[in-house]
């Protein structure tokens, strides 16, 4: 299955296999299980470097991939753990400052399987508790860590004393477990969402936050009062204004800070948030030179990514072809937002933090534009379980032609049901490759609409995240 990929290495191969077997019993929501595991582990996780913990709907892999640069532009040895994979599975665990090695990985990974057969484990439980070990045996000076799905029953929702927890960019994803009607939680559905990520918060750590609507920034000082966090929300007690630069502000000074060199505004905020993870905590010293620094070097595949030269781009020479792995409305947003600045603009000055608030005609009009608007050929493809109008709907008016594949390995949505938020006729292939080759002879390229789809792109161009 493509969700536990492939490997050439035998030995990691046949640890693979045994997690694909692994399936999450159903109704089975908590944390029972995961502690039960760590503890025939030995509990790592109650011995690692000071870790930066990372939730969100949209952009909590970006924040984290800013973390990981600013602290290795520091000096220091940081381990990493994110989400999903793309093309292989070691992508999930970055031991200090490498991808985790094929040896190790099987090592681990049978290690945690044998010991926790009886308890039937999920896969994200495994690769959780598999995570933890490495961090714990192998030296390093720091820990950025992204959670899975939601935050409150999230397999790495074991953790405490934190550097630092942070939210990201909040929307509507993964309706079928994290609005589970359930009794003293919210019922408006981003307020929900925002009752679950914020489940991460602990006592006297610090939880940094992007802006959000009002009832929704509620949802989450409530949950932080209840777990005794000390709150830091953008807007209220941190600021930053994106411009040609990013002018941010807190309690303890201001900053001048570059643009990322990953494109698109809502890049220049998650880079921002990690500023103010780094800032509102004490285990770790960031100076802003290193915080500069690693705003420009960091990188994130398949994020509004230009792909280099590969066998699927030699398809359409001489054109541009972007990569995103978006799958929902806010992705959707942001992307069009960036195509609607104006691919060669700087980001505009705009928070697509509250973009469910807002209705997409008038989102897409308001305060975007610095640059003429982008056409462009999509490819898409997406899974059956999200919403079919996510990515086309945003982008109506921006698209020279639209192109639906197959999600690779996955149940998608047909063309004819995407077809009824497009603004213009769908053609239907059987691959991305297939579709590129039959293109009009002009007008960039982007894929885009699963993160499924991204991994099978890169791996086609050849172009493996390290």
């Amino acid at each position: 299955m493509r969700d536990f990929a492939t490997s050439d290495n035998p030995r990691v191969q046949a640890q693979l296999d045994r997690l694909g077997a692994l399936t999450l019993p159903t109704g089975r929501l908590g944390l029972e299980v995961i502690h039960a595991l760590l503890a025939r582990l030995g509990d790592p996780h109650k011995d690692l470097p000071p870790v930066f913990h990372v939730a969100g709907t949209n952009g909590k892999g970006s924040t984290c991939a800013y973390l990981r640069a600013m602290l290795e532009a520091e000096g220091y040895t940081v381990h990493a753990a994110t989400k999903p994979h793309l093309v292989r599975y070691n992508e999930r665990i970055r031991v200090a400052g490498k991808l985790i090695g094929d040896d190790l990985l099987a090592d681990l990974l049978q290690e945690v399987l044998d010991k926790g057969e009886d308890l039937n484990p999920s896969f994200f439980e495994v690769t959780t508790a598999a995570t933890f070990l490495a961090f714990h045996r192998i030296p390093a000076d720091v820990c950025v860590i992204e959670v899975g799905l939601g935050g409150r029953f999230d397999a790495t929702n074991v953790l405490d004393h934190q550097a630092a927890c942070g939210i990201a960019t909040l929307g509507i994803d993964h309706e079928a477990f994290l609005l589970v009607p359930e009794e003293g939680v919210p019922q408006d559905p981003l307020c929900r969402i925002a009752f679950e990520k914020a489940g991460i918060a602990r006592p006297g750590v610090p939880l940094v936050t992007q802006t959000y609507p009002p009832a929704v920034t509620k949802a989450v000082i409530d949950q932080a009062m209840v777990a005794g966090a000390k709150t830091a929300i953008r807007g209220l007690d941190w600021f930053a204004d994106v411009g040609e630069s990013i002018a941010y502000r807190d309690r303890f000074g201001e900053l001048t800070l570059p643009l990322p060199a990953l494109v698109g505004s809502h890049q220049a905020d998650n880079a921002a948030l990690a500023v103010a993870m780094l800032r509102h905590q004490s285990q770790v010293q960031v100076s802003p030179e290193a915080m500069a620094r690693g705003i420009r070097t960091a990188r994130w595949p398949a994020r509004l990514q230009v792909l280099g030269e590969g066998p699927l781009t030699a398809l359409v020479p001489g054109r541009r072809v972007w990569l995103d792995g978006g799958h929902n409305v806010d992705a959707g947003l942001a992307i069009a937002a960036y195509f609607e600045e104006g691919v060669d603009a700087h980001p505009a000055a705009t928070n697509l933090a509250d973009a469910r608030q807002v209705s997409l005609p008038s989102r897409l009009r308001e305060g975007l534009g610095v640059g003429q608007s982008a056409k462009f050929h999509l490819i898409t493809g997406m899974l059956s379980s999200k919403d079919p109008a996510a990515i086309v709907a945003p982008l109506k008016g921006q698209l020279l032609s639209l192109s639906v594949v197959p999600a690779p390995g996955h149940e998608a949505h047909a063309p004819e049901e995407i077809a009824r938020h497009a603004d213009l006729p769908v053609w239907p292939y059987p691959d991305v490759e297939t579709a590129l080759r039959a293109l009009p002879p002009e007008g960039d390229v982007l894929i885009a609409g699963s993160l499924y789809l991204a991994g099978e792109v890169l791996r086609l161009n050849r172009e493996f995240p390290d």
